[in-house]
């Protein structure tokens, strides 16, 4: 039972640190964030169910359509609700991305219905037994891809051509436009990596959740949490926290009961914030000039 808790929890505390990172990689680059990110994350997974259950479209066809899908729903995010205000030095963005939020979950549960669907896999009916306990292959395989591409990312932020540009937006935009950056594209290609993330989050949770149009709202709210504590500014530390997090939430349920997870794990999120203002694994952001 406690391993079976220990493997969900990595599997949900992988999903929110994939979220969280699309938090981090926006606000690295430009100091905004897509407070739509949950219903990122509801778009993939419904797109997901749409292209290959109800279409019968293949795998290999839906999720590549999905995440084309979703990176283009980053972009319009980025060019007309974030763009317009941030410019202006207006923090409008913060209302004008929630706003979206709203009105693509509401779109959802009109055209896709509220009933919640079970995403029905291959990798959730095949499983082994680990420690008496069976887990499920979409189990073990989540927390994998999860720290996969959160390596990834930080391979590419230190060693690449990419990662450079980067890291010059971050630290001096005015410089790096001097020197024929274009950060807005820049600040737009994190933003559609972030709606990605969240698309591939999704997608990976469907099959063990059922879908709906409201599956994104508690998930990107947790997932901002999660940035916070491990500290917005480091990839790493965000995602060490989101499989805190996720950790924290299984054992609590197992232990205490559904009824007080959020309690105990919001709690806490406030107790390591009191302690920890910059987060569990981050520091004050230093800006070269």
């Amino acid at each position: 039972m406690i391993t079976a808790a220990l493997i969900s929890g990595l599997g949900l505390g992988s999903m929110y640190a994939l979220l969280a990172l699309g938090f981090h990689i926006t606000y690295v680059v430009s100091r905004t964030v897509n407070f739509a990110q949950g219903s990122a994350m509801m778009v993939g997974a419904v797109l997901g169910y749409s292209f290959h259950i109800t279409w019968g479209w293949p795998i290999w066809l839906a999720v590549p359509m999905t995440l084309t899908l979703c990176a283009v729903y980053g972009l319009a995010v980025e060019r007309f609700l974030v763009r317009p205000f941030s410019s202006r030095g207006s923090e409008a963005w913060l209302m004008a991305t929630v706003a979206a939020g709203i009105l693509v979950d509401n779109l959802a549960m009109f055209t896709f219905g509220k009933e919640p669907r079970q995403f029905t896999s291959e990798l959730t009916n095949t499983g082994v037994t680990l420690l008496g306990a069976n887990i499920s292959v979409l189990q073990m395989l989540i927390p994998v891809i999860g720290a996969a591409i959160a390596l990834a990312l930080l391979l590419v932020r230190r060693y690449t051509r990419l990662g450079k540009v980067l890291e010059a937006c971050v630290q001096n935009p005015q410089a790096a436009m001097l020197m024929g950056i274009r950060v807005n594209r820049v600040v737009a290609i994190a933003f559609a990596v972030s709606a990605v993330f969240a698309a591939i989050a999704g997608m990976l949770i469907a099959p063990l959740f059922n879908v709906s149009a409201e599956m994104g709202t508690l998930f990107g709210l947790k997932a901002f949490a999660v940035a916070i504590l491990g500290g917005i500014s480091s990839a790493s530390g965000v995602f060490l926290a989101g499989l805190l997090f996720g950790l924290v939430e299984a054992l609590v349920t197992i232990y205490f009961g559904s009824a007080f997870t959020q309690i105990f794990t919001f709690g806490l999120v406030i107790l390591a914030l009191a302690l920890r203002p910059n987060g569990l694994f981050g520091s004050k952001t230093l800006v070269k000039v």
